[in-house]
């Protein structure tokens, strides 16, 4: 079947709530690697109840309505899905717990061509339950590599900014644990793709892989990290594109690029010399 622009452009999965803990908060934190060195009291205060601080990249896996693509019906090769890029924006700081709603909204689909697939925009915007107000916003593109040729739109694509050409003006190793997909995918992505070694050896891959979004929040880390000396409410926004994926274990050296408020990044595993984040860009407050 082939995929049903008219259906899916006007699908909206609306009123989805998410209640989440502290606990929720710390597990997200751990996933991603805060707590490796636990001396550090910088990360501590993400991952221990006592004036607990909510990371801005938890903003992924908060309010969203697992699979609420494939509900739509529409056509989509599941097998055949991959996240392309991520964004997201805060409005205000995430607090550590609390009751959130979302509306999830496709805002357009780009027919690339019956061999290029389709890739799909959306959009999810987040607000506190009892006050109403609107604590972020998250974007993503999905790229659906077998759905193209439905006689679809064949633009606008989104635009990326390039990394500059000059070496980078400040560099970040953090390690991830052998099992960090194990732990992140308690956040919410049960993918066998990150636990089943022969999933991931038939989907191409050495073994299992390291969820996306767990990649791009540790690159969320060292720019916090870096320029902003753990001051998570510093971040305004973070927008990236998967290029490759991460072997849990693996260390992710982040390489950002400064002008101003603006910071841009890619990054990539030290080991294998691979990019796995690419055209980076975070919008810092101050």
């Amino acid at each position: 079947m082939p995929l049903n622009y008219d259906k899916l452009v006007n699908w909206k999965f609306t009123g989805f709530e998410h209640r989440y803990s502290a606990n929720d908060t710390i597990l997200y934190a751990l996933g991603i690697g805060l707590g490796y060195d636990p001396l550090d009291l910088q990360q501590l205060s993400f991952v221990y109840e006592k004036n607990l601080r909510t990371l801005p990249t938890m903003a992924t896996i908060l309010g969203y309505p697992w699979g609420w693509l494939h509900q739509a019906d529409a056509g989509i090769t599941r097998v055949k899905l991959v996240h392309a890029e991520q964004g997201i924006y805060l409005h205000r700081p995430i607090p550590p717990q609390g009751e959130l709603i979302s509306d999830t909204r496709v805002t357009h689909i780009v027919d690339k061509g019956t061999e290029k697939g389709a890739l799909i925009y959306s959009e999810r915007q987040v607000s506190d339950k009892r006050s109403g107000e609107l604590v972020f916003t998250a974007t993503a593109t999905t790229f659906c590599r077998a759905d193209g040729g439905f006689n679809g739109p064949v633009g606008p694509v989104k635009l990326v900014e390039p990394v500059p050409a000059r070496a980078p003006d400040a560099i970040c190793d953090l390690p991830t644990l052998p099992q960090a997909a194990l732990i992140y995918r308690l956040c919410g992505d049960r993918n066998p793709l990150h636990i089943e070694p022969e999933v991931g050896r038939r989907a191409g891959f050495q073994g299992p892989i390291l969820h996306g979004l767990c990649t791009y929040g540790v690159a969320g880390h060292a720019i916090i990290k870096t320029f902003c000396d753990y001051d998570e409410t510093q971040l305004v926004s973070l927008e990236a594109r998967f290029s490759a994926p991460v072997y849990p274990g693996e260390i992710i050296r982040t390489e950002m690029w400064r002008d101003g408020c603006k910071v841009r990044f890619c990054a990539r595993v030290v080991k294998r010399n691979s990019v796995v984040l690419n055209n980076g860009v975070a919008q810092l407050r101050n």
